[in-house]
């Protein structure tokens, strides 16, 4: 079968077309021939070993997201049945519960093998049955960027109607972020650098916008969309440089979701803003097996359609992480198999 591996050494440049053997499904397991992947931040990270030991060895097969259909089943399966669409989960060993050290050990596309692949042989455990509205495509932006934005919401308390959220940027995980928020009945905000962008942001149900380029101090600004209150829940995709804005407009009380390093990923905000007003800094990695698909139900009942940029050809995989590093899509990034 085909795949794209890291080989030989870390970065792009290593990134190459090759053949492995088709894997076959043992017990608990099963076969799935996949039909797109779609591209998160990490992929960039992952070709060049940004994370340490934790991202694998080579050869790797990168690209943590897809979606596919299983054509066999291994002895003793019962969750799934050849001709099932799926979604292989992000985190394999992370079923239901709280997070812990094994349960986040097993991530697709780095240290284990991801999605670039002909066939995956998964656990059975391991994979989500989709929502019939869905195309391929679709589908394969959910086990990340989707689910990340879930728990970003759901998390705690979880959002609730009337509540005000503050979301930065419009790429996947922020869009998810947007629609997610107005299913659960909250005021969103959203920041970006464009107007274009804002105008397609208010299409999909955001109440207000700032552009951050015209106004670097969108803080102030965005608190008089909540007349002085501040926002109950501030998804925080940007790290380093936004992360000091987001707690002077995140309410007394609220919620910080962090979750994205796009401008660095050095803390350096005021600790005393989070002390005296007792905000909570939340880190969101992702999610359970039960939590997609919980969030999977939602979505088939609301009929959400994942907002997808463009669909790149399985050579183009290069291509599509270039793309992806301009930070200029609107939406994912996608790849058909």
């Amino acid at each position: 079968m085909r795949v794209f591996q890291i080989e030989g050494d870390w970065g792009i440049d290593h990134l190459r077309l090759a053949v492995r053997p088709e894997p076959e499904p043992g017990p608990g397991q099963v076969l799935v021939r996949m039909k797109a992947s779609s591209l998160n931040y990490r992929d960039l990270v992952v070709p060049l070993r940004g994370y340490g030991r934790h991202t694998g060895t080579l050869p790797l097969i990168p690209v943590s997201d897809g979606v596919g259909e299983v054509t066999a089943v291994g002895p003793g399966v019962r969750r799934v049945a050849p001709g099932d669409r799926v979604c292989p989960t992000f985190f394999q060993h992370w079923t239901s519960g709280e997070p812990d050290a094994e349960r986040l050990a097993g991530s697709l596309g780095g240290p284990l093998d991801g999605t670039m692949a002909e066939f995956m042989c998964l656990s059975e455990e391991g994979v989500v049955r989709l929502p019939a509205h869905l195309t391929d495509v679709e589908a394969a932006t959910l086990p990340c960027a989707a689910l990340t934005a879930w728990s970003a919401l759901t998390i705690g308390e979880g959002t609730r109607p009337g509540d005000r959220v503050l979301v930065q940027g419009c790429g996947g995980v922020a869009l998810f972020a947007l629609t997610f928020a107005k299913l659960f009945g909250a005021q969103v905000t959203v920041i970006s650098s464009s107007p274009a962008r804002i105008e397609r942001a208010r299409a999909l149900g955001a109440d207000a916008a700032v552009d951050y380029r015209a106004v670097p101090e969108w803080a102030k600004a965005t608190r008089e969309f909540t007349a002085g209150r501040g926002y109950d829940l501030v998804v925080e995709l940007g790290g380093e440089k936004t992360l000091p804005q987001s707690l002077l407009c995140v309410r007394p009380g609220g919620t910080v979701a962090m979750i994205g390093v796009l401008s660095g990923a050095t803390m350096a905000a005021s600790i005393g803003r989070i002390v005296t007003r007792q905000v909570r800094l939340q880190g969101v990695t992702v999610g359970s097996r039960d939590a997609f698909e919980a969030m999977l139900r939602a979505i088939g009942q609301h009929r959400v359609r994942p907002v997808v940029d463009r669909v790149f050809a399985f050579e183009e995989l290069k291509d599509a992480l270039a793309c992806l590093r301009t930070g200029a899509q609107f939406g994912k990034l996608c790849i058909a198999h």
